[in-house]
Parts: C-alpha cells; sequence; structure tokens
C-alpha cells in the first residue's frame, strides 16, 4: 500500500462526510435507554443472554460502513434488513472449519470532517434514527452492532457517551479509529491521527462500567490500526472484565502489503486479532480460507 494511495482514500471519504454533512447528519442528542435486545451465534441459533465469552470458537464477521451511502463501506449499499443476506453469505465460509459465526454491523455514526463545523470538532454525528435502524435490525437479525467513531478533534469518551442510549442494549459494541483522531492544529485528511492509551482506557472503563451496571453479557471493544504509532504506549492499554478487546488492523494492498502490516503491529497476547479486507481496494482479494490460517488467529474479519 502507497502513501499516495493512501491519501486518496482517504481525501474521497472526506468529501463523502462533507456531503453527508451537508444534507443535514447533524450531532444529536442522547436518547432515552430502550428494552434490551436479543441475539444469537452461528448464524443465530444460541441466544445472547449468556455468559459464554464473545470470542469462544467464533469469529466474527462484519459489514463496515455508514448509512444510506456506498462510498463508505459496503455496510450502506443497501438497508440493513436488505444487506443482511449478503453479509450472511459472506460469513458461511467462515464456520466451514468447525468454529461458531456471528454477523456484525459495523456502522461509523460519527464521521470526520475536513472541515471543523459549528462546534469546532471536525466531525459529525449521522442521525440517530439512522442508527437506531442498525440497533432494530441487528436485534432482528440476531446480529451484533459495533458503533464506529471518528471523533476528530473531539475524544473517544465524549463521542462515545452521545451514544450511551444504544450501547445499553446488549447486542451493541464499540469501535475507536484512531486514524481520524486529531490533535490540536490537525486536520482529517491532512495527517494520520493517533490516541493515547489512556484515552483508550477511559472509554473501555466507561463502557465496562456500562455493561456491568446492566449486567450484560461480555461487549466488544475495537481498536482500529495500521501503523504502531497510531496508539500511544499500547502496552498500557487495560484488560478489563466484560469487555473482548479487539485490535483491529486495516490498510489495504496486495496480500504481501496487508500481511506485512498485520505482523507488524499485531499484539496478539494482549489482543484479540481482527483484519480487514476492502472489496475494491485489495488488489488480491484474501479468501476466508486464507483469513482462517494466518496466524496470529484472526477473530474479527470486516469487508469494507
Amino acid at each position: 500500500m502507497t502513501c499516495a494511495t493512501r491519501w486518496r482514500s482517504r481525501s474521497a471519504l472526506l468529501v463523502v462526510a462533507a456531503a453527508l454533512c451537508s444534507a443535514g447528519a447533524a450531532p444529536v442528542p442522547p436518547a432515552q435507554a430502550g428494552s434490551p435486545a436479543g441475539g444469537g451465534t452461528k448464524m443465530g441459533t444460541v441466544r445472547l443472554h449468556q455468559s459464554r465469552p464473545v470470542f469462544d470458537r467464533r469469529v466474527l464477521v462484519a459489514y463496515y460502513g455508514t448509512a444510506g451511502t456506498s462510498s463508505l463501506g459496503v455496510l450502506g449499499e443497501a438497508p440493513p434488513d436488505q444487506i443482511t443476506p449478503r453479509l450472511r453469505q459472506a460469513a458461511k465460509p467462515y464456520g466451514q472449519t468447525g468454529r461458531r459465526v456471528r454477523i456484525v454491523y459495523e456502522l461509523i455514526v460519527t464521521i470526520a470532517d475536513a472541515d471543523p463545523g459549528s462546534d469546532g470538532s471536525y466531525s459529525h454525528d449521522i442521525a440517530q434514527s439512522s442508527v437506531k435502524k442498525y440497533v432494530r435490525a441487528a436485534r432482528r437479525n440476531r446480529a451484533l452492532l459495533i458503533l464506529d467513531l471518528q471523533p476528530g478533534r473531539s475524544t473517544f469518551p465524549t463521542v462515545a457517551k452521545r451514544f450511551a442510549w444504544a450501547l445499553r442494549k446488549p447486542h451493541v459494541g464499540l469501535a475507536l479509529d484512531p486514524e481520524w483522531r486529531m490533535g490540536p492544529g490537525e486536520v482529517p485528511g491532512q495527517t494520520v491521527g493517533s490516541v493515547a492509551a489512556r484515552e483508550v482506557n477511559k472509554t473501555s472503563g466507561w463502557l465496562a462500567g456500562l455493561a456491568r451496571r446492566r449486567h450484560q453479557p461480555q461487549k466488544v471493544l475495537i481498536v482500529h490500526q495500521f501503523r504502531t504509532d497510531m496508539v500511544r504506549h499500547i502496552g498500557r492499554i487495560k484488560d478489563r472484565t466484560g469487555l473482548a478487546q479487539v485490535q483491529h488492523v486495516d490498510g489495504f494492498g496486495s496480500q504481501s502489503q496487508k500481511l506485512a502490516t498485520y505482523h507488524n503491529v499485531e499484539r496478539h497476547k494482549q489482543f484479540h486479532m481482527g483484519f480487514k479486507l476492502f472489496y475494491d481496494e485489495d488488489s488480491d482479494l484474501f479468501r476466508p480460507r486464507e483469513v482462517l490460517r494466518l496466524r496470529p488467529r484472526v477473530e474479527y474479519v470486516s469487508y469494507q
């Protein structure tokens, strides 16, 4: 993966983000928590409310993107109920080795922007009504929903708390994307962002506490990464009771380039491992059986 290719992709994302923002997707206030939702595993045959860890002989397979557009990922190519059969078909081969499979919607709910916006955060939230559609669809389809955050100059804890109403649901988890976590004077699309372990710990502590107070099953917390300097002092990230923490290795290109990135940043003794596949940008898309052969073992696979 070349730097030029990476920046072209980042610029395209920001153009789409600006269009979404101008269309009226503005920050929204938190709503009241609803009733707990159910779910399952192995294409929806096991009930969600259980003490079994998320990754108990299980692989999670996700479609990634945001609502209403295909430009940020495959998830947005169709409404959730329409995209689900395609996701199930993509996930099915991952169960052929005897591992259980669960489908996931990884939905970008806070999108980084090239402009500061009214609050100066260089990011905006998608409409709460759109998030609610995915919360309900995930429950209907026995999927997990992961809320992906690109906070701009805001912080992960600040943004995550705006979605507490959704994260109170037992089938909803969280993803942090440090690429879009900007420091003072930094602008999305002009630099690759980063986050300190302290901020990750503050976010995970809050999320674990929310789940604990509601007596929920284990939640997923994802940290995206494709460079070692994107997560500062990563060894200081704390393990949290009640959370299954995933280091999700991004980056597109040839198989050899993706493997080099994977082995350069992976910390499998500290995290469950995730691996992203890009339908358009990867020059030689990994097949499911090739992903399953990767070592360290991949337990979370997302398609963008």
